[in-house]
């Protein structure tokens, strides 16, 4: 069987998935960033190589999507060229840190990415696929309600510290503590148990009754929590959205052009570096409130083999008939690769139709099964309890 077969794991560069539509390649940017040449080689490779679609994940990686197998070598010298490839495939699955985007020049956020990177690389860390690091270091915090395992953050005075995800306090610690720290605390998870399966995430073993040690015990409270971010203009450029987290090539190329580096978020949006225009081009979202930024939903049928219903197809039809604070989540299936979380409605397409989940995710239990898209389509109101 080979890599691109197996299922149960996240795709990467090295190691890519078989799609619906071919090989699913994902680069994981170092530090989050991608200057204005790797942006530009992007959109080339996923041109020459894939199919031209180009996805911006919740890991805040890109995806370049229907890869053949004899294209996938000549793709990875090409990223290789633009400095965008793990020497292997365990690097490779280690390196799955989160930054916050709104850093600014000269500050530690860059610094303790590629410090974190470099030990990562250095580790033997046999971590869960989906285990994971924030890097979250402003004076206010953007990164809270996203994906991670070991969060480094600061406290209200703006020290440093390092906290596990589901535990409310975090260890204040100095500057040059900080990755070993990080470390420290995903040695502990893997020793005391958390990684059994291979699937395992901090939260969850802590809500099985795991407790940290004394030294890794936490005594500080976080500094809080900003707004979710939308799409605008902010000190650091323009932060754009992707309209269901899928762009072409040609769209990507556009952010290359005058020398604007981009910035990842986790929020499928990126982050144009010092752009003082909002950026125009096919799917991209430039007004805060833009329907589209309600919905989210993975590649879905055909694009995905996994899927049972075209989901953009149904997000699209939805996004500008539910409520302005509503949070929708189409899932192909019931792995909810696009969200892990809970939303306030969760449709999961199933070989009988959709299921609908409110305030949770794709594993927990829907109150409604076997619903028609067309009729939810028709009659929104089901997905509130108004039918």
């Amino acid at each position: 069987m080979s890599a691109a077969s197996v299922k149960g794991w996240c795709p990467g560069a090295l190691r890519p998935m078989q799609s619906g539509d071919g090989l699913v390649v994902r680069v994981r940017p170092f530090g989050g960033r991608l200057e204005a040449g790797q942006v530009a080689g992007l959109a080339e490779l996923a041109e020459r190589y894939g199919n031209g679609l180009i996805d911006v994940t919740s890991r805040a990686n890109l995806q370049i999507r229907g890869v053949t197998e004899q294209g996938h070598r000549r793709l990875l010298d090409g990223l290789a060229l633009l400095r965008l490839l793990d020497p292997d495939t365990d690097i490779e699955a280690r390196r799955n840190i989160l930054v916050t985007p709104f850093w600014n020049v000269g500050d530690e956020t860059q610094a303790l990415a590629a410090e974190l990177e470099e030990a990562l690389a250095d580790s033997s860390l046999e971590l869960p696929t989906k285990f994971g690091f924030a890097i979250d270091d402003g004076k206010s915090r953007v990164l809270a309600g996203d994906s991670a395992d070991v969060r480094i953050e600061r406290d209200r005075d703006g020290r440093l510290l390092v906290r596990a995800d589901g535990a409310k306090l975090g260890r204040s610690v100095g500057r040059g503590e900080v990755v070993s720290t990080a470390l420290a605390f995903a040695s502990w998870f893997i020793a005391s148990g958390g990684a059994k399966g291979g699937r395992g995430r901090m939260a969850a073993h802590f809500a099985a009754g795991a407790a940290l040690p004394q030294a890794l015990n936490g005594e500080t409270e976080p500094a809080p929590v900003m707004a979710a971010s939308r799409p605008g203009h902010y000190p650091h450029g323009a932060l754009v959205g992707v309209a269901f987290g899928q762009m072409l090539h040609t769209t990507l190329h556009q952010f290359s052009g005058c020398g604007h580096a981009l910035r990842m978020t986790p929020w499928r949006m990126v982050l144009s570096e010092g752009k003082r225009e909002m950026p125009s081009g096919a799917g991209l979202i430039t007004e805060p409130y833009d329907p589209a930024l309600r919905v989210i939903a993975c590649s879905g049928a055909p694009r995905c083999r996994e899927a049972h219903a075209d989901t953009r197809a149904l997000a699209a039809a939805l996004a500008p008939r539910i409520a302005l604070d509503m949070r929708l989540h189409v899932s192909g299936c019931a792995k909810g690769c696009a969200r892990s979380g809970a939303s306030a409605v969760t449709l999961v397409a199933t070989s009988a139709g959709f299921d609908l989940v409110r305030g949770g995710s794709t594993r927990d239990e829907p109150v409604l099964r076997g619903l028609n898209g067309a009729d939810i389509v028709s009659d929104p109101s089901i997905l509130v309890g108004g039918h």
